[in-house]
C-alpha cells in the first residue's frame, strides 16, 4: 500500500545512466530534493574505495584516481544479457571489470577492504536509490517507503523487471514505474496547464547520459497524457559521446607519441573526466583545451577540442536520433507539421548541433525549454507518486496517465518466426490472446518461448522466458489447441498465461531464466546485503567523525597550553602533566589508525577530563 497523507509521503526518483534526481509533493507544490552537497542532481556512480563505500558525489569525485573500483553506467547493463552486442562495446570501454554469471548474466567485479566482491547491476542500481531515498529522508525528517521510480520508455520487460528488483533492494515500496518521457509531460503540463486549452500533440525528445526516447503524446485540458507511440535507443546517450571524444584523443596520443595508452585503466578514466568536463563547455563556447599532466609514461597531454570536431566526430548518431523522430511520427501516422510543441528532455538535449537538427526537422519551430532536462522526470514521477498515495489536490487528483508498450511481444512460432500478440504501441494496460494448435500428431505438451522486440525472427528479438504447458489430449496436428494470452500492467511488466481449450487447464509463465529475473530468496539476500553496506557506511562515518574530533581535541588542547603559558602563570608540572597526556593521546591516535568509534570517543573525553581537571 502506498503511504497517506504527509506522514509517509511517496517520492519520485529519475533514475538516470549518469545523473538521477529524486522529488516530492511538499507545501502544494513540487520540490526538488537536494542531497548531501547542496546538490539536486546526483552523479549514478558507486565507489568501493580501501576503507568506505562512496555513492554519488563522492564517488564521481575520485572516479579518476580509483577507475577500477568506481561503478557508472548500471542502467546499461541492467536487464541484459552478458553476450548483448551492447554490453561486448562497453566492456572494452569501462575500466571496471565485468564477467559472465550464471544465466548470461552480466556482473561487476570490485575489490573492496582487500577482497574481491561480485554485484549485479540490479545492486548498484539499488545502491543509488538507497542514496536518494537518503537524501528524501534527511530533507522530510521521517522514513520512505513508497516511490515511482522512472525508466526508458524503450526499455523491455527484462530492464523494468531489474529496475523494480532494484528498488526493492533499497528497500523502496515501488509503487508504479513510469516512462521518463510521459514523467516529463507530466512536468510540462502542470508548469504551462493555463496555456493548455484542448488538446495539442507534444512531442518529448529524450536524450540523456544513456538513453533515448522519442514520445508522441496528446495533453487535454484538465491533466488527460495519452501517449500515441514511442520509439527509442536504450544505448544511445551523452556517454556514446564521450566515447567518441575519449576515442579520437586516444588516437591523437599514439599518432604524437607512439604510444597506446587503451592498457592504462588510470590515463583512460582521467580522460574521460576530461571529456565529459570538455562536452559541456562545448555546449556554451565554440572550443575548450583538455589539458592533462603525465597522463601516461610521464607525457603530458594537451588538445585543443572544437566544437565543430565534437560534432563531426557523433554526427553519425545525433543522424540515428533524428530517424528514430520520423519512426515515431510514422507509427503515430501524424505529420511533423501537426506537433504544437517539441519538448527538450535529458542533458544531452543542450548540445548546439542536436537543438539545430530538430529546429531543421520542424522548419524552424520554437523548441520548449520551459522544463529543466535535468529535473523534468522526477518532477513528473513525483506529481504521479503523490497522486497514488492519496494527495486530494485537485490537480494531482486530474492527472490522468494513458501510456502504450514500446515494443511488440509476442512468442517463437514453427520456423523461428516471431509471432506477434501485442504489437507496439498498444495502450496499456491491456491483455491480448490467441490461440495456438499443436504441431505434431498426438502432441501433448507444447514449449512457449516468449520474445520481445519488432524483427520477423524470434532469435533476432529479445528472449525474456521460457515454459511448456503438458496435459494436451493426443491428437491429429492442428486439432489440439492452446490459448496463449499476455498481460501487460500499468508498469509496463508482463504476465503470459497458457490454456488447454478442450480441458481448461492453465499455467502461467515465470520468468526464471530471464536475464535480469531475480527470485524472492535472491532478492531478499540482496535486501539483507543492502542493510549490512548501510550499516557499515554509518559506522565508517561515525568512526572518521570521531577520529576527526580526537585530531581537533589534541590540536586545540595543544593550542590551548600554549595561550595559558604564555599569559599566566601555570605551573610547570601542571604543563608537563598536560603536555605527557596530549603527547601520549597523539601517538596512541597514530599507532591505531583501526580503532573503532567506542576507544576513539572514550580516548577525546579522557583527554578533556585531563585538560579540564589540571585547568
Amino acid at each position: 500500500m502506498a503511504g497517506k497523507g504527509n506522514d509517509s509521503p511517496a517520492i519520485g526518483i529519475g533514475l538516470g545512466t549518469t545523473y538521477s534526481c529524486v522529488a516530492v509533493w511538499k507545501h502544494n507544490r513540487i520540490e526538488i530534493i537536494p542531497n548531501d552537497q547542496g546538490n539536486r542532481t546526483t552523479p549514478s556512480c558507486v565507489a568501493f574505495a580501501d576503507k568506505e563505500r562512496l555513492i554519488g558525489d563522492g564517488a564521481n569525485n575520485q572516479q579518476a584516481m580509483n577507475p577500477a573500483n568506481t561503478i557508472f553506467d548500471a542502467k546499461r547493463l541492467i536487464g541484459r544479457r552478458f553476450s548483448d552486442s551492447k554490453v561486448q562495446e562497453d566492456i572494452k570501454l569501462w575500466p571496471f571489470k565485468v564477467i559472465k554469471g550464471n544465466s548470461d548474466t552480466p556482473k561487476i567485479v570490485v575489490t573492496y577492504k582487500g577482497q574481491k566482491m561480485e554485484f549485479l547491476a540490479q545492486e548498484i542500481s539499488s545502491m543509488i536509490l538507497g542514496k536518494m531515498k537518503e537524501s528524501a529522508e534527511a530533507y522530510l525528517g521521517n522514513d520512505v517507503k513508497d516511490a515511482v521510480i522512472t525508466v526508458p520508455a524503450y526499455f523491455n520487460d527484462s530492464q523494468r523487471q531489474a529496475t523494480k528488483e532494484a528498488g526493492t533492494i533499497a528497500g523502496l515500496n515501488v509503487i508504479r514505474m513510469i516512462n521518463e518521457p510521459t514523467a516529463a509531460a507530466i512536468a510540462y503540463g502542470l508548469d504551462n496547464k493555463s496555456d493548455i486549452v484542448g488538446k495539442i500533440n507534444v512531442l518529448v525528445f529524450d536524450l540523456g547520459g544513456g538513453t533515448f526516447d522519442v514520445s508522441l503524446m496528446t495533453i487535454e485540458e484538465g491533466g488527460i497524457f495519452e501517449v500515441k507511440a514511442v520509439a527509442g535507443d536504450t544505448h544511445l546517450g551523452g556517454e556514446d559521446f564521450d566515447n567518441r571524444m575519449v576515442d579520437h584523443c586516444v588516437l591523437e596520443f599514439k599518432r604524437r607519441w607512439k604510444k597506446d595508452l587503451t592498457g592504462n585503466q588510470r590515463a583512460l578514466g582521467r580522460l574521460r573526466f576530461a571529456c565529459e568536463k570538455a562536452k559541456r563547455i562545448l555546449s556554451c563556447a565554440t572550443h575548450t583545451l583538455i589539458e592533462l599532466d603525465s597522463l601516461h609514461e610521464g607525457i603530458d597531454f594537451s588538445m585543443k577540442f572544437t566544437r565543430a570536431k565534437f560534432e563531426g566526430l557523433n554526427m553519425d548518431l545525433f543522424e540515428m536520433s533524428i530517424k528514430t523522430l520520423e519512426t515515431c511520427l510514422s507509427d503515430a501516422k501524424m505529420k511533423k507539421s501537426c506537433i504544437d510543441q517539441v519538448i527538450l528532455v535529458g542533458g544531452s538535449t543542450r548540445i548546439p548541433k542536436v537543438q539545430h537538427m530538430l529546429l531543421e526537422y520542424f522548419n524552424g519551430r520554437e523548441l520548449c525549454k520551459s522544463v529543466n532536462p535535468d529535473e523534468a522526470v522526477a518532477y513528473g514521477a513525483a506529481v504521479l507518486a503523490s497522486k497514488l498515495s492519496g494527495n486530494t489536490e485537485k490537480s494531482v487528483q486530474d492527472v490522468v496517465l494513458r501510456d502504450v508498450t514500446p515494443l511488440s511481444l509476442g512468442i517463437e512460432a514453427h520456423g523461428d518466426i516471431f509471432n506477434v500478440v501485442i504489437p507496439r504501441n498498444t495502450p496499456i494496460p491491456t491483455s491480448k490472446a490467441k490461440v495456438y494448435s499443436t504441431i505434431k500428431d498426438n502432441q501433448t505438451t507444447l514449449a512457449i518461448p516468449v520474445y520481445q522486440g519488432e524483427r520477423s525472427r524470434s532469435k533476432d528479438n529479445h528472449f525474456l522466458g521460457k515454459f511448456s504447458i503438458s496435459g494436451i489430449p493426443p491428437a491429429p496436428k492442428c486439432v489440439s489447441t492452446v490459448m496463449i494470452g499476455i498481460e501487460i500492467d500499468a508498469n509496463g511488466i508482463l504476465t503470459v498465461t497458457a490454456s488447454v481449450i478442450s480441458t481448461g487447464k492453465m499455467k502461467k509463465l515465470t520468468i526464471t531464466n530471464a536475464i535480469g529475473r531475480l527470485s524472492k530468496e535472491k532478492i531478499e539476500k540482496m535486501v539483507h546485503d543492502a542493510e549490512k553496506y548501510k550499516f557499515e557506511d554509518q559506522e565508517f562515518k561515525k568512526k572518521a567523525e570521531a577520529h576527526n574530533a580526537l585530531e581537533d581535541c589534541i590540536y586545540k588542547m595543544k593550542n590551548k597550553i600554549e595561550e595559558r603559558s604564555v599569559k599566566e602563570s601555570v605551573h610547570h608540572e601542571i604543563l608537563q602533566v598536560m603536555k605527557k597526556a596530549i603527547d601520549k593521546t597523539n601517538k596512541w591516535l597514530k599507532d591505531n589508525q583501526a580503532a573503532p568509534f567506542a576507544e576513539l570517543h572514550s580516548k577525546k573525553v579522557h583527554l578533556e577530563f585531563v585538560c579540564k581537571l589540571l585547568f
